[in-house]
């Protein structure tokens, strides 16, 4: 793989940055001490355009090329996720509960890399904004940066980002124009019955019975509704009621994900959703209540941008190792507010097997982040040529 030299002798430090991240994972918005690992390292590349504090301990730094041009936005997020880490490495996470099990630790690795090559050469006109964000995993740190005014406060034209794939041959790289990834939302169902002996259920409204009804219907939705050209995901997953075998409860609660690309299928999901629950609730004489969140958008790449982030990454690791049409997934990412915002990509790099993300076991491998740095470089170099 035609890696960037330079790039490729940093393997050691790069795998050193990576295992001390692992070994320091912060949630949310809280990525503090992550945030002045990165600064520190910027500064030792001699970055010295810095702004931190955005989105709380979002940091981003600017690198000056040899002439005026466009900025690109090269993006990396670098919070974990609160649960255990099981790999049993000799770099497992110090701090209980809290893990990288996303290879955010690797994405970050990732940029800094990119950023250490870059800050040595700058072969290129323009500027480069290196986003280094916090809460990605359900706090929407990306939203938090946008509308904190990050694009029009450093200029930035166009966006891109890189996550790993364990489910993909090491070193390939994915990409598709158009939605890529999906919006999530999510809902919950509280059912208010009336509860009693279950040796006289005449004598009770029963919650169970509405809610095994309303989850029936509920996936009528997608089988039904909505086109089958048109992905769409509807999981219940989770059912609670009832605390012994001889008593018909008061309550039921249910609560699932709702997985979409489409803004009007999404409308239609939110509307069938709360006409099956006002009326099965009245079917069986009670009361109920949904609760609809909105998560993130849709992770929708621009086409031309998609186009030639997935040239630059054949001039990296080969035309063999690239597809540039992939298959959307249904999983979620933030990124797709800065996709909204501007102009831009977001592409899978694959680590070749191992516990898929979000697994405890998962632990991102370290090898290919240079392939990841090498793309960022390479196509900052490509998209603003001397």
């Amino acid at each position: 793989m035609p890696i960037v030299n330079s790039i490729a002798a940093m393997q050691d430090d790069m795998t050193a940055w990576r295992r001390h991240l692992h070994q320091h994972p912060e949630l949310g918005l809280d990525c503090f001490k992550t945030a002045a690992f990165v600064v520190e390292k910027l500064k030792e590349f001699g970055i010295t355009d810095i702004h931190e504090g955005i989105a709380r301990s979002g940091v981003v730094a600017i690198i000056e090329g040899r002439s005026e041009g466009r900025t690109i936005g090269l993006r990396a997020d670098m919070d974990a996720l609160p649960m255990d880490d099981l790999s049993g490495t000799d770099h497992a996470s110090t701090v209980p509960g809290v893990a990288h099990t996303c290879g955010h630790d690797g994405h970050t690795t990732m940029l800094l890399g990119a950023a250490k090559y870059l800050a040595e050469t700058r072969n290129f006109a323009g500027r480069v904004a290196l986003i280094f964000q916090p809460d990605e995993e359900g706090g929407g740190g990306g939203r938090i940066m946008v509308e904190e005014g990050m694009m029009e406060r450093f200029a930035i034209d166009e966006v891109f980002g890189i996550h790993n794939s364990p489910e993909d041959a090491e070193g390939h790289i994915l990409t598709a124009p158009g939605p890529l990834m999906a919006a999530v939302d999510s809902f919950q169902i509280n059912i208010k019955g009336v509860g009693g002996h279950g040796a006289m259920p005449y004598s009770t409204r029963d919650p169970i019975i509405a809610a095994v009804a309303m989850v029936q219907s509920i996936q009528s939705i997608v089988s039904r509704n909505v086109d089958a050209i048109d992905r769409l995901v509807v999981s219940v997953t989770q059912i609670h009621a009832g605390t012994s075998h001889n008593i018909i409860p008061d309550t039921a609660f249910l609560e699932g994900t709702v997985r979409s690309f489409d803004k009007d299928v999404q409308a239609l999901v939110m509307e069938r959703m709360a006409d099956i629950v006002e009326h099965q609730a009245k079917v069986f004489g009670m009361e109920a209540e949904l609760k609809y969140e909105q998560g993130y958008p849709a992770t929708v790449n621009h086409t031309a941008q998609a186009a030639f982030a997935a040239e630059v990454a054949r001039d990296v690791v080969g035309a063999d190792h690239v597809d540039g049409n992939c298959k959307p997934i249904m999983a979620a990412e933030d990124f797709s507010y800065m996709l909204e915002a501007r102009p831009g990509a977001y592409l899978f790099l694959g680590q070749g097997g191992g516990p898929v993300c979000h697994h405890p076991e998962f632990d991102f491998n370290d090898t290919i982040a240079p392939i990841g740095a090498s793309f960022f470089a390479r196509l900052v170099e490509k998209a603003l040529p001397l």
